[in-house]
């Protein structure tokens, strides 16, 4: 099949939309692709974009196509500017390849741009790509083999039927061999249907997939991935998830990247020697490939991508991506006489049924000695007391297995993982001078943010965690504070007690007394990621994420400076839904106020129908933070 062959894709015509305030509009964007045997799918991309304002103009300047040269290729057939007064101008000599930018990845990514140069709103730009390959690369020495998939004769794709601006119309079109029994499902389609049209070529199926006039999605706050909540294609030659485990493995298995050196064996030798238990030695295994493989990735030039890069390069190197770390990982574990397998995941964004390759991030599997298996994570937990991070609960993953794997999804981490306990007691004088003690202990999550304080240089610590009750009481004059080592974070939850002193905080006089309980002013709200939430929309049609369960349990007892016999406390209800709780209470006895909160919520990715619930919780712990206490004689 000849390149020119391809170029077949027939140009769409605009349909009419009603004028929208955005900045530019896609009148019609064509894609055709071609999968040959083999397959290397040749891409055909046909746009014509009409600019409506300045903002339009500046974004239309240039266009840019990003590309990795290890495994694709790519260049602009035509680039025409159209001009509202009837002219045309051809500006496809204006392209250019260089080095994409890149943060801690760096694996030679490359952009191709067109200087399109000015326009005025009402112009037009139409222009064409071509492209050969995938996104990532892998082990190849054959210059014809580069272009073709990892998982050689077969192919996939992943088609955003949705746009961050509107589109008249998008036709995506494939054409495969009938013989590779193409699977394909639409997800999140609405009202607005894509419609669907199959025809036989001899030996070949084309399918052929439009949708009109796709409008931008108002995006509701912490809502989920585009692709998990607007309409998305999915299509994959792939028979099941069980024939991408074994590739993965296989694959993997057939570079060598598990096959421990001595001086690996050596470490691991080293490191369990004080291991007790089949948990104490993955444990150490774990934390020890976390904290000591730095996140940084350095072009190796072929074995990039779904090839993991062997032993001896990665505890060479100390540095690495996240297969990076897996992989060095599964060797360790495998050294210790353990069997550990890479897996690959999708952080914070769904895996669907079409096993197609919706995969992000690598990870570790580990099977104990009863056969089970446990997710292990050394990306994702420097310095985290879990081994697998729990902002990735509800998360799909698919393990490299020798008899194959289906698709599963981590757990929902229960809220007493990731606790936030506070706990005071203080006492307010007749000046209203409050002074006493207050502990905020964490787990799990929220052992994590809390010890965010110490991501510094240790001259900075204290001063870091003073800054934390500084910021809900200004005046405070701090008397002592001790915090559990930060370098043994293994050893204990994180525990930081303050003892203070704060002038003016109550107002009292003979007959009254005004304050607000210091524990119930979000303390350490860095914690509580719930709280940075928008409440303002009363109900929601998307589904949300918070990063993580949580449980925030506080009591505090106040000593007063005298007996009161009217309490006047906030006004809000107790609450508890499946995921969602909360509860407070405050009582006298005596001289003494003793105050409680307990809030709940029991998981990270969230329906739109949670959201009345969760909202109520937030909005009462922002309420108790605050509304004062009245105390009267």
């Amino acid at each position: 099949m000849t390149k020119k062959s391809i170029f077949t894709s027939v140009l769409l015509l605009a349909l009419v939309m009603p004028a929208m305030a955005q900045h530019k509009t896609t009148l019609y964007d064509s894609t055709s692709v071609v999968m040959e045997e083999s397959g290397l799918s040749h891409v055909v991309n046909h746009q014509r974009v009409r600019v409506n304002d300045l903002t339009g103009c500046s974004q239309m300047a240039t266009i840019k196509v990003d590309y990795d040269p290890l495994s694709a290729f790519v260049e602009f057939e035509q680039v025409v500017v159209h001009h509202k007064n009837g002219s045309s101008e051809d500006v496809l000599l204006r392209v250019y390849d260089y080095v994409a930018p890149a943060r801690l990845i760096y694996w030679g990514a490359s952009q191709k741009m067109v200087q399109v140069g000015h326009l005025d709103p009402g112009d037009e730009v139409e222009y064409t790509t071509y492209r050969k390959g995938y996104t990532y690369a892998l082990l190849s020495n054959d210059q014809d083999d580069k272009y073709i998939p990892p998982m050689r004769g077969h192919f996939y794709d992943i088609v955003p039927f949705w746009s961050n601006d509107p589109v008249n119309q998008k036709v995506y079109r494939v054409s495969v061999l009938t013989s590779k029994n193409l699977r394909f499902a639409l997800y999140n389609q609405g009202a607005d249907q894509v419609a669907i049209d199959t025809t036989v070529d001899g030996d070949r199926t084309i399918y052929t997939f439009t949708k009109n006039n796709i409008v931008p999605l108002k995006r509701e706050n912490r809502a989920l991935a585009d692709n998990d909540i607007q309409c998305k294609l999915l299509l994959s030659t792939s028979p099941d998830w069980q024939a991408k485990s074994v590739w993965f493995y296989g694959v993997n298995e057939d570079y060598g990247s598990f096959v421990p050196t001595p001086e690996v064996k050596a470490k691991v030798d080293e490191l369990l020697v004080k291991a007790k238990t089949e948990q104490d030695s993955i444990a150490i295994l774990t934390h020890w490939v976390a904290d000591n493989i730095r996140y940084a990735g350095i072009s190796m030039g072929e074995g990039e991508g779904y090839t993991l890069h062997n032993a001896k390069m990665n505890f060479t190197d100390r540095c690495g991506v996240c297969k990076d770390k897996a992989g060095m990982l599964v060797t360790m574990l495998r050294a210790a006489g353990f069997n550990a397998y890479a897996a690959m995941t999708m952080a914070h964004e769904r895996i669907d049924a079409i096993p197609a390759d919706q995969f992000n991030h690598s990870v570790c599997a580990v099977q104990h000695r009863n056969g089970s298996y446990e997710m292990l994570d050394p990306t994702w937990v420097p310095n985290v007391r879990e081994l697998w991070s729990s902002a990735e609960q509800q998360q799909g993953y698919l393990m490299g297995l020798p008899q194959g794997a289906d698709l599963m999804y981590t757990p929902i981490s229960k809220p007493e993982n990731h606790y936030v306990r506070i706990s005071g007691n203080s006492a307010i004088d007749d000046k209203g001078t409050l002074t006493g003690s207050i502990t905020i202990t964490a787990e799990g999550q929220s052992d994590k943010a809390v010890r965010g304080v110490f991501n510094a240089r240790q001259a900075e610590w204290r001063r870091n965690v003073e800054l934390e009750l500084i910021r809900i009481a200004p005046a405070a004059m701090i008397n002592s504070v001790q915090y559990t080592s930060e370098d043994k974070y293994l050893d204990q939850p994180v525990t930081i007690t303050y003892n203070y002193t704060i002038p003016e905080y109550a107002t009292v006089d003979n007959n009254t007394l005004v304050f607000i309980p210091l524990s119930a002013r979000n303390f350490y709200s860095r914690a509580m990621g719930h709280l940075y939430f928008d409440l303002s929309q009363a109900e929601r049609t998307q589904p949300f994420a918070d990063n993580c369960s949580r449980l925030i349990d506080i009591k505090e007892t106040i000593t007063l400076p005298a007996e009161y016999k009217h309490l006047n406390f906030p006004q809000v209800n107790g609450l508890s839904s499946f995921y969602s709780s909360f509860g407070c209470q405050y009582w006298m006895e005596g001289n003494v106020m003793a105050f409680a909160e307990c809030l709940v919520f029991g998981k990270r990715v969230y329906e739109a129908e949670d959201w009345p619930a969760f909202r109520q919780c937030v909005a009462n712990q922002k309420l108790l933070a605050t509304t004062p206490v009245i105390l009267t004689k």
